[in-house]
């Protein structure tokens, strides 16, 4: 008996024009490796359950005696029944049409959220599936459309990745907030020519490709060590945290960071960036 592949969190089908690909999305991502805690009473380790207290009386209150409200006001709410919620689920079409094909680098990363990989539902899918996905990534481009998850309407973007495709949910306009408001220093012109040059000889010497397994949850790491040495019985020692060395001004910064990063350099055989 063949082995079945994991199960297909969604099933449908990706349009453009008239062309239609079946497909099936499946999680991009995984939390398997995550910490979870729960609420203990520290007398005696016991869990803690929440209770759904009323403000008003003072009582815990049962699930059916409760209902969903909108604060419009402070202490000033409108109650949204199941039928309320019923009228403004999107229906579900199955399909994500796409609308636009942008540039891939139009997108601006904070819009983008999860990701799933589309695979062909059938073999029949294939052909159409691959002609997309290598148009695309011909192209430059991205496929931008609607999308229905869980009875919730998504905006989402269609890109390739290596021999896949990936469809990843995106925000909604509205969602993103302008940093017009956070004071930011504006671009210039003036620049000191010295001081950005040496920022991008400092820039070439950390300069490697992208490899995520370089990198460490080293928070979970810690964290992992200290409950297993706590649950052996053994003495736990915080770290001593390193204190940020003080800086007299930012071309000394620049200068003593190429310092300190030449012999990693010349060891990785990278040679920093000359000075015009």
């Amino acid at each position: 008996m063949a082995k079945q592949g994991p199960r297909a969190m969604w099933k449908g089908a990706v349009t453009f024009g008239l062309v239609t690909v079946p497909v099936a999305l499946h999680p991009a991502t995984e939390r398997k490796n995550e910490l979870s805690f729960r609420l203990l009473h520290a007398k005696d380790e016991s869990p803690v359950d929440y209770k759904r207290v009323c403000h008003e009386e003072g009582v815990e209150v049962p699930w059916s005696e409760i209902v969903k409200g909108y604060a419009l006001a402070k202490d000033h709410y409108v109650v949204v029944t199941d039928e309320d919620f019923e009228k403004a689920r999107v229906p579900a079409t199955q399909t994500f049409e796409i609308r636009d094909f942008v540039t891939a680098t139009a997108i601006d990363d904070f819009y983008f959220t999860q990701p799933y990989y589309v695979v062909p539902a059938s073999t029949a899918a294939a052909k159409p599936y691959a002609l997309l996905r290598d148009a695309l990534e011909k192209s430059g481009r991205v496929g931008v459309g609607t999308i229905v998850l869980r009875q919730r309407e998504h905006l989402a973007a269609l890109e390739p990745a290596g021999e896949a495709l990936v469809l990843t949910t995106l925000r909604w306009a509205y969602e993103i907030r302008s940093a017009s408001s956070l004071g930011l220093p504006a671009r210039t012109t003036t620049r000191d020519r010295r001081e950005l040059e040496l920022a991008l000889r400092l820039i070439d010497t950390l300069a490697a490709d992208w490899d995520p397994k370089r990198y460490k949850d080293t928070y979970r790491d810690v964290l992992m060590d200290i409950i297993e040495r706590r649950a052996a019985g053994k003495e736990i020692r915080a770290p001593k945290p390193e204190r940020p060395p003080k800086v007299r001004s930012l071309m000394s910064a620049l200068e003593a960071s190429l310092r300190e990063r030449r012999p990693a350099a010349k060891a990785a055989g990278r040679r920093p960036r000359r000075a015009a």
